[in-house]
């Protein structure tokens, strides 16, 4: 069964051009494309659609509104592609449930893979979106509020510390000397206790400063 996608970017070439290269992965079939978030929101609701691919900025409706709405109110996971200069909508994408965060500027494969993790339950960022993160918050004076750290265990903080860092569950097993499993349910545990939903989420929440 083929991975159904819609794109919405307000670039017609970059549309147009992003349809013609899905297409040619035959686990792939884009549904549509849509020029703005409004239209991709009114489309999921009423379409069957496995991965929106949405631009940030865009008319009518930004890619980041448009993930919450898309979130709230059907099944498609909202997967972010961006430029360099809009790293300033992440924090707000992620906290609307954004599965993923992608640039442009990425090769094919790397954009077909991010699909097709995101599809399979996993969540993508790229190193220098997390770098961008943290050179945003390091310059902002705005991260005052802390998380109790009594809510964690210290295994719990290490790993999220981590993940935050980008390590995969497997390097963390590495890291830690602990079975992948284990890790697993450590993060189910801090999933519960912040009420995110994915480790990006948890990336983000760490970096934020909320978590030390």
């Amino acid at each position: 069964m083929k991975i159904k996608i819609l794109i919405a970017d307000d670039n017609s070439f970059i549309r147009e051009g992003m349809k013609i290269i899905l297409n040619t992965y035959e686990e792939f079939e884009v549904v549509d494309t849509v020029n703005d978030g409004k239209e991709a929101v009114d489309y999921c609701k009423e379409n069957d659609v496995d991965i929106a691919l949405l631009d940030v900025r865009m008319p009518n409706m930004n890619g980041v509104e448009a993930t919450k709405f898309i979130c709230e109110e059907t099944k498609t996971k909202p997967l972010i592609l961006t430029t360099f200069d809009d790293d300033e909508y992440i924090l707000d994408a992620v906290k609307n449930g954004a599965k993923g965060y992608l640039l442009k500027n990425n090769d094919p494969e790397r954009i077909r893979d991010a699909i097709k993790g995101v599809y399979n339950g996993q969540t993508v960022m790229q190193d220098v979106v997390l770098d961008k993160i943290k050179s945003n918050l390091m310059e902002s004076k705005e991260d005052e509020c802390k998380i109790d750290k009594s809510l964690f265990t210290e295994r719990e903080l290490s790993i999220i510390a981590l993940i935050a860092k980008g390590f995969s569950n497997k390097e963390i097993s590495k890291q830690l000397f602990i079975s992948e499993g284990t890790i697993a349910n450590y993060i189910t545990s801090v999933l519960g206790k912040t009420g995110l939903e994915h480790r990006t989420q948890i990336a983000i929440y760490y970096l934020t400063g909320k978590v030390d």
